[in-house]
């Protein structure tokens, strides 16, 4: 009996060599090698990897997330459930909410009206300018539309049309369809007296912005004085220390004013040297409804239309000080371009102002009444949660990007983008999105690569915050969507940052939209 351990041994060596003979000869059992698909996908998430460890953004978060348009299946996720910033990327969701609420060819309307009588050419009431938000009123931007100076004398026409050649009562600019402070209370307060930061008023006009003209000194370093504004706004008070900086060297001007106050301080520099040795830089109007009532007096002064009380505005949390003297009557009404051309150049032009309009017209459509920037937030967030869209981690504050401490995940922005592909005004939304290498603030971005061309993206950019988002078409035809947002990034690594984000361009449009989906 003392030989069956041997026994045992030996046949289990035979048994495992017999194995080791049976998987050499089956090369069918053999490791498979990954498909030309899954090898795309591991490319960009070595490139995201290779950016997220580089020294531009190790201290910061890049995070991407990629679904299909069809159907909103995750494809690619990489920190995609970290709420971050999204900078103006933001304006993509209000402007396809607006467009899915209110409709491709929804137009505001402006009100010009008087109260009281009229007796022997005398009107012994009011004129008012009444709006409802639109944020392109007496804009530059659309030729076929009154700009500010034919607005203006538009306005003037009509009174005098009326029979009216002296007015025996106040012209008020009516921004009362918003009853509080429509600034948004997380906007930074550096930003609220230049043009980007200008506020939102019922009644906006020229995009609420003016013009101020420096005189450089003679030498770097003197002082530079205020020449002019355009508009004219003899009203506004300038405490000026800004001065004067080498050639070329760009506008370093900061504009501090807030809201319905009158007093703003310019600070910073010019450049020496500019063409008519002036220089302009662009500020926020601090009431644009008190401005159109007063741009609109004076122009009826020009054409021999005496106004005998001061002009107001009322709304925006201001109170009323204009007892009404009866029913209104409509004299004239301006219409705005349609919904899809001002969407278009608020993402072309990352307008903050007409994102904010858009904001609070849909809230208004979907809930009334709204009032306030927060109720409006709220509405939109609910009209995408009821949709199906996962929201958590949205915490928007605003409708454009500019608050500083506004967040959402990059699968908030893919999840509502894919649905948005799915709804029917999706075509003209479509149209409105800058295309790469091409148009709108990305034309520069990967020139003379294959993603030239080949993505439409919004930008969106805010201290130490890169972000793109929108929709590319894969290496097989598929539709599909993403957002990329970087947080944090080294100061002083802009180039860096931008080369990363181009070669990762490059690899989403490598990617085939019938892959496995890799999450995080």
């Amino acid at each position: 009996m003392r030989f069956i351990p041997h026994f045992r041994a030996f046949f289990s060596l035979v048994l495992l060599a017999c194995l080791l003979l049976f998987f050499a000869t089956f090369p069918t059992f053999s490791q498979p090698q990954p498909s030309a698909d899954s090898l795309a996908i591991q490319q960009l998430l070595r490139q995201v990897e290779t950016f997220q460890a580089s020294p531009a953004i190790r201290n910061g978060t890049v995070a991407l997330s990629v679904r299909r348009v069809r159907d909103g299946e995750e494809f690619v996720g990489y920190n995609a459930r970290l709420s971050l910033p999204s900078a103006s990327t933001l304006k993509l969701i209000t402007t396809a909410t607006a467009l899915a609420v209110l409709g491709p060819s929804y137009t505001y309307t402006t009100n010009l009206e008087y109260d009281g009588a009229v007796k022997d050419s005398v009107l012994t009431g009011n004129v008012y300018i009444r709006g409802t938000g639109d944020p392109s009123l007496g804009s530059w931007r659309f030729p076929a539309y009154y700009d500010l100076p034919a607005l203006l004398k538009s306005w003037s026409d009509a009174i005098r049309a009326a029979g009216i050649r002296k007015i025996q009562g106040t012209v008020v600019g009516d921004a009362s369809l918003y009853d509080d402070l429509t600034t948004p209370g997380t906007w930074p307060f550096g930003d609220l007296g230049n043009y980007y930061g200008a506020s939102l008023s019922a009644l906006n006009i020229n995009e609420n912005l003016f013009r101020v003209f420096f005189r450089p000194g003679k030498s770097v370093g003197a002082p530079a004085s205020v020449l002019r504004t355009d508009p004219v706004l003899p009203y506004l008070d300038f405490r000026n220390t800004v001065t004067t900086d080498a050639a070329n060297t760009g506008d370093q001007v900061n504009i501090y004013g807030v809201p319905f106050m009158n007093q703003q301080w310019l600070t910073g520099k010019v450049p020496l040297g500019e063409p008519a040795n002036e220089f302009s830089v662009k500020g926020s109007l601090p009431d644009p409804a008190f401005f159109a009532a007063f741009a609109l007096q004076n122009q009826l002064i020009q054409d021999n239309v005496p106004v005998s009380n001061s002009a107001v505005s009322e709304g925006g949390g201001l109170p009323k000080t204009v007892v009404s003297t009866g029913k209104r009557t409509l004299l004239s009404q301006h219409k705005s371009p349609l919904l899809t051309e001002l969407v278009q150049q608020t993402n072309y032009q990352s307008i903050n102002l007409y994102a904010e309009a858009f904001l609070r017209t849909t809230a208004l459509a979907l809930t009334k009444p709204v009032r306030s920037t927060e109720a409006s937030v709220d509405a939109l967030t609910a009209y995408w949660k009821n949709k199906g869209v996962d929201l958590n981690g949205f915490r928007i504050r605003d409708g454009s990007g500019l608050s500083t401490v506004g967040a959402l995940t990059a699968d908030n922005m893919t999840g509502i983008l894919s649905l948005m592909g799915r709804e029917k005004v999706f075509p003209q939304f479509y149209e409105t999105i800058p295309i790469v290498g091409q148009t709108g603030t990305v034309r520069t971005l990967a020139r003379g690569t294959a993603a030239a061309g080949n993505i439409r993206a919004k930008s969106g950019s805010i201290e130490g915050v890169r972000a793109y988002a929108g929709y590319f078409t894969a290496s097989d035809g598929e539709r599909m969507s993403f957002c990329v947002l970087v947080n944090k990034f080294t100061p002083g690594q802009n180039r860096a940052v931008t080369n990363a984000l181009e070669k990762i361009f490059v690899d989403l449009v490598g990617l085939k939209g019938k892959s496995e989906r890799v999450k995080e």
